[in-house]
């Protein structure tokens, strides 16, 4: 089906395109001339030239560069460049089989202007090189569709900046805090000198007492 729009997209962008071309550039031409006679200018006057000048260019771009189907231009291609190939063969003849007395909104439409310039036959070329584009070959990528599955795994929920990760802790157990004193369990304490003679602590004096190094000894 796509093929059949393209055909017809294709022969009715010949006529179209014939059309604008030739309103574009007799109009073009006339107000160029005219400057040059009355020695002024008003480029006011290109706007509406220009603007069929536009709308063709469009068209054309339309026409050979969406991929719709090659059959499109390749149709609008041949049909554009056979009338300036018939002047190879028979120059006379294609002048007078094309209409010369059309008016446009009362301005003449000189159809043969294109066809003599080449502008048809460079437009031609141009949609007959667009047709062998690889791409336009190629059908549109189909979006194949995704298996269901059955569960839908449940969102992650959002980590703030309050979330810690728990995992061991790589900090050693270190020492309780102290105040320089030894361990009471690991330093063994000495014994107490006993008395002797049921005498009274305090009757010999502090330097009778055995020191440490005698009692170690």
């Amino acid at each position: 089906m796509r093929h059949l729009w393209s055909f017809l997209a294709g022969l009715v962008v010949v006529p179209v395109t014939w059309v604008l071309v030739t309103l574009g550039q007799d109009g073009s031409a006339d107000t160029v001339n005219r400057w040059v006679e009355i020695g002024t200018a008003n480029t006011a006057n290109l706007i509406e030239p220009a603007v069929y000048l536009a709308v063709g260019g469009i068209v054309l771009g339309l026409l050979g560069t969406l991929r719709i189907s090659p059959l499109g231009p390749l149709v609008a291609g041949l049909l554009l460049v056979t009338p300036y190939v018939g002047l190879f063969v028979s120059p006379f003849q294609v002048r007078e089989r094309i209409p010369s007395d059309w008016k446009f909104l009362d301005d003449p439409l000189p159809l043969g202007l294109p066809v003599e310039n080449g502008t048809l036959f460079l437009v031609g070329m141009l949609l007959l090189i667009a047709t062998f584009s690889g791409q336009r070959w190629r059908r549109w990528p189909v979006a194949v569709p995704q298996p269901e599955s059955g569960t839908l795994d449940a969102p992650a929920p959002d980590q703030t900046l309050t979330d810690w990760s728990p995992g061991p802790s790589a900090e050693r157990d270190t020492a309780p805090l102290s105040l320089g004193y030894p361990d009471p369990e690991s330093t063994p304490t000495e014994p107490l000198p006993r008395r002797t003679g049921g005498g009274s602590p305090w009757s010999a004096p502090p330097g009778n007492l055995p020191r440490r190094d005698d009692a170690t000894n």
